[in-house]
């Protein structure tokens, strides 16, 4: 029994080399280290990424090819070619690549994050410029927020006069929970709560 395993492991082995040994003669990716199977370059990052990417930038150029995992990652490390990619040839790169996840969470990939770049997707770029990021929109929440960080600092005063020590991260969370909540409730309804 541990044979056919150990073969059937060996043979799953093989034909991923073959796999990626054909994926490298279509396509033509830009140089980069080399990785190893199953792992693809995770072992060169370590825990200060940037830094592990600027060093592998002036190695290897400043467009390279890295695989994390089994997903392959293009890196752009320099203004010019930053510009390159994200001005002039923006629209070879404005999909997001299939995400399985995505397909459940954001309706069949039709919302702004994991949408596919075409008409639906510009259209729902320009409601949420228009609609919810503009700055009349942003402006017309003012008066809460000032009432928000008015109340948070009214809580600070108080903890301090009583020397009560405060959890700062939930203090920070509760304004911008109680903030989402009220953008969430129309204004004619705003008493009720």
């Amino acid at each position: 029994m541990k044979s056919k395993s150990r073969d059937t492991l060996a043979l799953v082995f093989l034909a991923y080399l073959v796999q990626e040994r054909s994926k490298k003669k279509q396509t033509q990716l830009p140089p980069g280290p080399k990785s190893i199977p199953v792992l693809g370059h995770l072992h060169l990052i370590g825990k200060n990424p940037h830094q592990d990417l600027q060093k592998l930038a002036e190695k290897h150029g400043s467009i390279m090819y890295l695989r994390f995992g089994f997903v392959s990652n293009i890196i752009v490390s320099s203004p010019r070619a930053a510009k390159q990619f994200l001005k002039i040839h923006d629209l070879n790169f404005a999909s997001r690549p299939h995400n399985e996840a995505a397909m459940y969470v954001a309706y069949d990939h039709r919302n702004l994050t994991f949408g596919a770049y075409g008409p639906y997707w510009r259209d729902m770029r320009k409601l949420c410029t228009l609609e919810l990021l503009s700055n009349a929109k942003i402006n017309s929440f003012q008066a809460m927020r000032k009432e928000e960080i008015r109340l948070l600092v009214d809580s600070i005063e108080n903890a301090t006069r009583e020397h009560i020590e405060l959890d700062m991260t939930e203090e920070f969370g509760l304004v911008v929970r109680r903030a989402n909540h009220l953008k969430a409730i129309p204004a004619s309804r705003l008493h009720l709560y």
